[in-house]
């Protein structure tokens, strides 16, 4: 049984989602102009490119029927958990700029 593709689907969603949310906080942030006091929209930046990384490898995975395509997967699913934490740290960020 091949099941190496079993988490693309998932990282391709998960991320899709993901990026999304990372677009909306990036925009609430120009609009309020807090982009420039704060280092959320950095964090938010490096988050958007690391959950797109993400994304376009899953994909590939999904697509790819070679061997390459479990590597695509492994590589999706590091830089997805990278980007996670990438998230992580900017809702902390706003969540000290929200108490301060």
């Amino acid at each position: 049984m091949d099941d190496r593709n079993d988490k693309s689907p998932h990282i391709l969603n998960t991320s899709a989602t993901l990026l999304g949310l990372c677009f909306i906080v990036l925009t609430s942030l120009k609009l309020n102009n807090q982009s420039e006091v704060t280092l959320i929209d950095e964090l938010t930046a490096i988050a958007i490119i690391m959950f797109m990384a993400s994304s376009f490898l899953s994909f590939l995975s999904m697509r790819s029927n070679r061997i390459p395509s479990a590597r695509f997967e492994k590589f999706a699913d590091f830089i997805f958990l990278t980007g996670l934490f990438f998230l992580f740290l900017t809702t902390i960020f706003i969540l000290f700029n929200v108490i301060d």
